[in-house]
């Protein structure tokens, strides 16, 4: 994929990128084989839902485990689902996504800048 342009720093500034730890996986009824993802990012934000997440992981490897994810693009409806938020990663090799994580714990909620 080739580069894109560059942005003003506000534009990246207006972005809500947060730490949060996934407490619940379940299958989501979607077209495209997803999970429906509850995500923890503490007393202040609260769990949101994501679901668009291609099942590149088994459902008990990602209970726990801390993600990234952008908090403020809104809701988008997914089939009868919902997602309030997304989760980052990148393409892996094999075409799977492989998600964002943190390398240490974290506070919930904590923000990426």
């Amino acid at each position: 994929m080739a580069p894109k342009p560059p942005v003003d720093f506000a534009q990246f500034d207006a972005l809500d990128i947060r730490a949060g730890r996934i407490v619940r996986v379940e299958d989501a009824q979607t077209r495209k084989p997803t999970y429906k993802l509850t995500i923890d990012f503490g007393h202040e934000i609260g769990t949101k839902i994501s679901c668009g997440a291609y099942r590149n992981y088994a459902k008990e490897a990602l209970l726990g485990k801390t993600v990234i994810c952008v908090i403020n693009f809104g809701v988008k409806k997914m089939g009868p689902e919902i997602s309030e938020v997304l989760v980052l990663g990148v393409a892996h090799e094999a075409g799977g996504t492989i998600y964002l994580t943190t390398e240490q714990t974290v506070p919930l909620g904590a923000a990426v800048f």
